[in-house]
């Protein structure tokens, strides 16, 4: 498949298609875009070159890849961009190449996180939510591994970077960032960088991985999930819509689940069950409060036998993390956990990162250190 990349260079800017590589089946292919010329391109930048300047060149330079979702919390994250612009040239233009990437659609931001990496990308900075955050994340791996930079002698791998501007930016909260671009921006330009685990998802058949970085959650929670994601439009009150649909219908669940490759045992009648590498899911809830994404476990909260007035009665503690003394929550770290249906129905839901990834059985097991992340 072949990427475009709207690439800033110099004051300039200019669609240039990135090589074409393999793309995983389990993908919708994103079509090819036509390159474009938006601004005059930069003298120095021949359509043969990569986008990235000379490995053996002597610059300091970093070149930093920004993927912007334009169409992110209802076209609100494009807007948001398009001011954000002229400080992120006045602060980072002197020191860094910066290579800014619109996705297209979904998976997009997979594709291009990808081929970065292997141009050898300083960074990838996801601008966006979760959602743009979570297909970034994904992007650093390919076939169960992580992707590597084409130049086998380079010295330092890319890192991840986040600038919030979605509806839920549910990980930034984790790591205590206010939700202000400008101080994602000065946090970018100082490059500090720290390790983060993520976790890796695997269905049935082991050869198909999936990968999050916040939290990973199942039945009640991961069908409101699912519906919320049709109301993006509607900002955080989608959460709230898509709770109420899923509560319709809803029965609670007999669960086998195995922790640490341990025995196989029976959770009864569980509402939702919560894999939080990270501590809010949700717009702000505080569901896997314990969590700590550079810890190497998970936290995982079983809710059991929640009825809906519970919900109503006990919201205020789901967002303030206090559930965990309540009555049927429980709660344990984890290196590994792998959940079962009981009856085999193949209608329990499961999502990460408020992604919709199918239906039971799966498997969630952690890779400490696994992404290097600008803080």
């Amino acid at each position: 498949m072949a990427c475009c990349y709207q690439v800033s260079l110099g004051g300039g800017i200019v669609v240039v298609a990135a090589s074409s590589f393999s793309v995983n089946s389990k993908l919708k292919p994103i079509p090819f875009l036509k390159a474009e010329l938006l601004k005059p391109m930069a003298s120095d930048l021949s359509p043969d070159r990569s986008i990235f300047h000379d490995a053996s060149s002597s610059s300091p330079r970093r070149d930093l890849v920004f993927i912007v979702n334009p169409r992110g919390a209802n076209g609100r994250t494009g807007k948001e961009w398009k001011k954000l612009l002229p400080y992120l040239r006045s602060r980072l233009g002197k020191n860094c190449n910066i290579c800014e990437s619109l996705t297209s659609g979904p998976y997009h931001a997979i594709d291009i996180t990808r081929e970065a990496i292997r141009e050898g990308a300083d960074a990838v900075v996801a601008v966006g939510g979760d959602g743009t955050l979570h297909e970034v994340v994904n992007g650093f791996f390919w076939a169960g591994k992580p992707v590597t930079n084409h130049n086998r002698e380079a010295t330092r791998s890319t890192a991840l970077g986040l600038i919030p501007l979605g509806t839920g930016s549910d990980f930034a909260r984790t790591l205590g960032w206010k939700n202000d671009p400008c101080e994602a921006i000065n946090r970018i330009a100082k490059g500090l960088r720290s390790p983060v685990d993520v976790g890796v998802i695997t269905g049935e058949s082991e050869e198909e991985s999936h990968y999050f970085i916040n939290v990973a959650d199942i039945h009640l929670s991961a069908k409101a999930g699912y519906f919320a994601s049709r109301y993006k439009r509607f900002g955080n009150l989608c959460y709230v819509i898509g709770a109420l649909q899923a509560f319709m219908g809803h029965k609670n669940q007999d669960l086998r689940i195995k922790v640490n490759e341990g025995e196989w045992e029976t959770c009864s009648l569980v509402t939702a069950l919560c894999i939080g590498n990270a501590k809010y899911f949700g717009g702000g809830m505080k569901i896997t409060p314990n969590a700590d994404p550079s810890s190497g476990n998970f936290e995982v909260v079983i809710l059991q036998d929640f009825k809906w007035y519970d919900f109503i009665l006990k919201l205020h503690r789901l967002y303030n993390g206090t559930h965990l003394s309540v009555k049927n929550v429980s709660s344990r770290s984890v290196i590994s956990i792998e959940v079962e249906d009981i009856s085999g129905s193949g209608s329990i839901y499961v999502q990460s990162d408020g992604e919709h990834l199918g239906f039971l059985p799966r498997k969630f097991c952690i890779l400490p250190s696994a992404i290097e992340m600008i803080c």
